[in-house]
């Protein structure tokens, strides 16, 4: 039987705007949570966070990869179908290619992209300084595993929270999207004097009002 493996994972803080719109983060009431982990160890989940967080950090404007529980969307992606390269093409030839012609044709699957790329930080990478962390991303942004993890990084920033990220619908506070909005109706006689519009987001299972099943591992 596998060992189940945990990470703390502290999400909440509230965003405010000002008189004049602009956002201002409180680093305030954050919510630790125990999350089980589907694809990553725990040592290796406390890496590919601290990569997140330099990424994308939170400061006095927003929140950023911590908040949002980034490292829990990727977890769930390369713990699914998307992370074992069931999606993909993965017979040879191997080759490197332009991304405009067909994108990424190598033999690695999503999680063994990670798996090297975590060695490529190292280890200590959780206990350096964010001037040497950031050194540290740097010297491989121009790799794959790079990539990848940027892209992730954004993705689970702003993704729906079914998918594991985006955790209290910070992201989309914070850009101001209300999230899978099914009409507009009831906002055309509310929002038509000139008001900022900005109503509470509300992820899909919210608005459908029921639980969606299918994609705990992405």
């Amino acid at each position: 039987m596998k060992r189940r493996e945990f990470f703390m994972l502290s999400v909440g803080g509230v965003l405010i705007y000002t008189l004049n719109r602009q956002a201002m983060w409180l680093d305030a009431a954050e919510t630790p949570l125990h999350v089980e982990l589907k694809f990553f160890k725990a040592d290796e989940a406390r890496i590919v966070a601290a990569a997140c967080e330099r990424i994308f950090p939170s400061d006095e404007n927003g929140p950023g990869a911590k908040e949002a529980g980034v490292i829990i969307y990727i977890d769930r992606q390369l713990a699914g179908p998307y992370g074992r390269d069931e999606l993909r093409y993965t017979k040879g030839p191997f080759i490197e290619t332009d991304p405009t012609f067909g994108g990424y044709q190598g033999r690695e699957s999503p999680q063994a992209i990670y798996r090297a790329g975590i060695q490529q930080l190292g280890s200590d990478f959780t206990g350096l300084e964010p001037q040497q962390q950031d050194e540290k991303l740097r010297h491989i942004e121009k790799t794959l595993f790079f990539q990848m993890l940027r892209s992730h990084t954004v993705e689970g920033m702003f993704c729906d929270p079914l998918h594991g990220g985006n955790a209290n619908l910070v992201g989309w506070q914070m850009i101001g999207y209300p999230g899978p909005v099914m009409s507009w109706r009831g906002a055309i006689t509310v929002y038509n004097k000139g008001e900022a519009y900005r109503p509470a987001p509300q992820g899909l299972e919210q608005i459908l009002g029921t639980r969606i099943q299918g994609l705990e591992n992405g």
